[in-house]
């Protein structure tokens, strides 16, 4: 997902609108894929074995990555690979909460701190692909394949989490694929909350769709081509990732503090920040500025995914509140990821990339720090909602 930039635009110099496609996979595979898995999961298989054959066949797919040499193919083979791909997240949840249930464990109090090393294994990735010098090579596909089908065949020994089949058998199709929240549409308050979800979620990966691309491009002007930054800009957009385990810790007083709608806003400021600052770091004198946005970027990813998600507990009844939480992560991580990707990549090719092919990052970054300034005030003044605190209480009380 990092380095992926790296090897698009400097190895193979194939387009902007071409790249944005390939990370619009991301959100194709997450409008269906992860529902029809659970189906699966719930009736016919063990949820272990399911997450070992996808992953098997996720690796067995970035073997095959390397052997590609023309983009249109390559959107083909990524957007399977993530077909595989993108359900194994829920899935792992999954597996995650069986085991913890049967074993008596407090799914609050115990997942988190298991969950938080997921995050520690994205930066582990990151830091294998830098220092092996693979982030602009066809090495980081080996490297995720192999890990792919490492854990593959470690889940086949992962303790049996058999299909729940009464759970599906009450479940009706449409609701397993979260159909019955959009009648949270006539709600015209849940209705600018989805719009809007959509909107901010086309922000969320236009930094892991470029960031690594943008750093190791200063290595072209010979003032940056040694700094630490063009050397090891993967390792140094780590500190994102380290970012959001920090945030996640925050997020319990700035709710209490501020209430929902403020801490979403505050996310959406932290993007503006966020953009606003890579449009005017460089590798030596600004480098404070690359640090202060990743360091931002736990701010503006964890707060709108965690107080939207509170956002859709408190705000739906109990029959339906699986299914709201299936729609918001359909509209950002669905069709938001889609949009973003799509419409950035037509963007960036069509208005900030010169003649000779050099991609106008000053202007790309303020054009993205605009667009979420834009987004950041209309729903300031749009979007209606008063701060409850009894309301997180009740949520607190109930996972206690």
């Amino acid at each position: 997902m990092i380095t992926i930039g790296v090897y698009w635009f400097q190895t193979k110099h194939w387009s902007g609108s071409e790249f944005g496609a390939i990370f619009s996979t991301l959100g194709i595979s997450s409008l269906l894929m992860p529902a029809l898995t659970g189906i699966i999961a719930d009736k016919w298989i063990n949820v272990e074995l399911l997450y070992a054959i996808l992953h098997i066949l996720f690796g067995c797919i970035f073997l095959y990555l390397p052997q590609v040499q023309d983009p249109h193919t390559f959107f083909w083979i990524i957007l399977l690979a993530m077909l595989c791909y993108m359900p194994t997240i829920a899935l792992s949840n999954s597996i995650a909460y069986t085991l913890l249930k049967k074993h008596q464990y407090d799914i609050i109090k115990d997942f988190p701190p298991i969950r938080v090393w997921g995050t520690v294994g994205f930066i582990a990735a990151m830091w294998v692909t830098d220092l092996t010098h693979n982030k602009a090579s066809v090495g980081q596909f080996y490297i995720a394949a192999i890990a792919a089908i490492g854990l593959g065949i470690y889940s086949f020994f992962l303790p049996p989490c058999p299909p729940l089949k009464s759970k599906a058998e009450n479940a009706s199709f449409g609701g397993r694929l979260g159909l019955n929240a959009f009648k949270l549409f006539r709600n015209s308050k849940m209705a600018l909350f989805f719009i809007f979800s959509i909107f901010l979620g086309g922000a969320l990966q236009l930094t892991n769709m470029y960031g690594d691309a943008y750093l190791s491009d200063f290595g072209k002007q010979a003032a940056y081509a040694d700094s630490l930054v063009v050397r090891h800009s993967t390792i140094i957009l780590s500190i994102s990732q380290i970012s959001e385990t920090i945030f996640i810790l925050a997020i319990p007083f700035f709710l209490r503090r501020f209430g929902i709608k403020q801490v979403m806003l505050i996310s959406m400021l932290a993007w503006v920040l966020r953009f606003g600052l890579l449009a005017y770091a460089n590798p030596i004198n600004g480098l404070w500025m690359i640090i202060l946005s990743c360091i931002v970027y736990g701010m503006a990813f964890d707060f709108f995914n965690i107080s939207g998600s509170l956002f859709v507990e408190t705000s739906t009844s109990a029959h339906i509140r699986s299914s709201a939480q299936g729609l918001f992560m359909m509209m950002t991580n669905g069709l938001g990821a889609i949009l973003g990707s799509s419409v950035s990549g037509y963007i960036i090719e069509h208005y900030f990339t010169s003649r000779q092919g050099q991609m106008q990052w000053q202007e790309i970054w303020i054009c993205f720090a605009a667009y979420a300034l834009v987004i950041a005030f209309l729903f300031s003044f749009l979007f209606k909602h008063k701060h409850d605190p009894s309301a997180l209480q009740e949520i607190k009380e109930a996972g206690a």
